[in-house]
Formats: C-alpha cells, structure tokens, sequence
C-alpha cells in the first residue's frame, strides 16, 4: 500500500504542516506550538494538575517537562502545591501567561474559522465525527 492511501500519512503531514503554521504566526510573540498548546489546556482560574496536562494533550512526561520548564523560566506558570492534596502540583498561569494564552488562543480560533469558511458546516462536522471514531478506535486497540 503506498502512504498516500493510509490515514496516518494525511494524519501526520497535516499536523506537520499545521504545526509549522502555527510556529511562524507566533514566534515573533516568542511562543511555539508546544507552549501555545500547554496554555491553552490550563484552566485560566483553577490551573491544572501537572499530572493531567500531559494525557489532555497527547505528550509524554518528559516532553511536558521539558515545555513547563521553559514556560516557568519564561514567566509564563508557576507551580503551586495542590490544596486538597499537597504531593501533587497544580500549573497556574500568570499574568504573562495568560496574556500568551490569549495570542495562542486567537491564532486557533482564525485558523479554525478560515477552514470552516472553505469546507463549510456539514464538512467541518464530519471531520470532527472522522477524527472521534478514529480515536475510539485507537482506544479500543490498546
């Protein structure tokens, strides 16, 4: 089968091609793809535990680490102990953070109208429908 007929291949090089986009649309603002992702998954007012930031964005403990180390020196989080249970740590934006957030959050929300635009409601629908079978089905292999 050639690669053009598998799904993954599409899959991945649009990611690939998304993830560049978004690289060049905030790096003047000092942000990447990864960073821009992390402060988008963090609750403005509660923050997030540590522990549920990397399955809520599909990266692997020591990836994560590498992106909240370079948000923290950036000023971007802080870590705090979690109220309700003091071993765990809870990421919280700062004001920079969440000024970043809000950059990061108007890049998505252009990029998803202007494909909306193009494709049209009921395409837009059955993407996202696509994409949540193939993730029940992924699930369902593991």
């Amino acid at each position: 089968m050639k690669p053009e007929k598998t799904f993954d291949f599409h899959i991945r090089k649009t990611w690939i091609q998304i993830s560049k986009m978004y690289n060049e649309l905030v790096s003047a603002q000092g942000l990447t793809t990864s960073v821009g992702m992390a402060l988008l998954n963090i609750d403005i007012k509660e923050g997030i535990r540590s522990t549920a930031l990397g399955p809520k964005m599909g990266m692997e403990s020591t990836s994560l680490s590498r992106v909240l180390k370079s948000m923290e020196a950036q000023g971007l989080i802080h870590k705090v102990s979690d109220p309700n249970d003091k071993r765990s740590v809870v990421i919280r934006l700062t004001d920079a953070g969440i000024s970043k957030r809000n950059i990061a959050r108007r890049v998505v929300l252009d990029f998803n109208q202007s494909i909306a635009e193009r494709i049209g409601e009921k395409r837009t629908q059955e993407f996202i429908h696509t994409m949540t079978e193939i993730g029940h089905i992924i699930s369902e292999q593991k």
